[in-house]
């Protein structure tokens, strides 16, 4: 479980106690009932992170609400939007390994998560992960009801595919950026895991077979 499942929960049991003591316990069971439902919305479960070659897996638990091509600074870009509502797994995870190379965290609006206009207009934070060369943008996007977006490292670190990064608070949407030449696996309407669904695999570069020595003396003479 998140801490902040911890934070809330036992803040309402307190709250709830308090009102036991003041006035009689039906009066309780309104807070006990919100305080257990912040435990399990803040669930945090493990998952099976995939370990396909080149796999970019969803960072979040939700709907895939669409998936289209974008221009970002000119260039075509596959983008995969995935909308959390609050019966979702709200912990984030990185789409794929590498080096995070930028954090640019976005003050806006909050529409509508599912709305077209929400993955600009709204509050968000915009996270770039390079691997071998390769860039992946996810977004972390608030919405109508999420107001606290959560993100606990910093340009530089190194990550692991599907590791945790964060999570969005009570409703929001993820959005996911990719090369024009990725292969979506998904559509629109599809459930995915966060960590465990892949969403797209990426072109892996191939392996070059390393030359020997004897073999470069030959190449040389010839």
């Amino acid at each position: 479980m998140v801490r902040d499942g911890y934070f809330y929960g036992i803040g309402c049991l307190a709250a709830a106690a308090l009102l036991v003591w003041l006035t009689a316990w039906p009066y309780a069971i309104p807070i006990v009932l919100l305080g257990a439902f912040f435990l399990w919305f803040f669930r945090d479960p493990e998952r099976e992170i995939p370990q396909i070659a080149g796999a970019v897996v969803s960072p979040g638990d939700g709907k895939v609400t669409d998936v289209s091509i974008v221009k970002v600074g000119g260039v075509s870009r596959s983008r995969i939007s995935i909308f959390l509502s609050v019966f979702d797994v709200h912990v984030n995870r990185s789409p794929i390994a590498g080096v995070i190379r930028d954090i640019r965290y976005q003050r806006g609006k909050f529409l509508n998560a599912m709305g077209a206009n929400s993955a600009e207009e709204n509050e968000q934070n915009v996270v770039t992960v390079e691997d071998e060369g390769r860039t992946v943008v996810f977004k972390q996007i608030a919405g109508l009801i999420a107001r606290r977006i959560v993100f606990d490292k910093k340009v530089g670190d190194h990550l692991a595919r599907g590791q945790r990064v964060g999570l969005i608070k009570f409703g929001s949407r993820v959005d996911v950026l990719l090369d024009a030449d990725a292969s979506v696996q998904v559509k629109p309407g599809d459930r995915v895991r966060g960590g465990a669904s892949v969403l797209a695999i990426l072109p892996v570069p191939a392996v070059r077979e390393p030359v020997l020595a004897g073999q470069q003396e030959a190449g040389w003479k010839n």
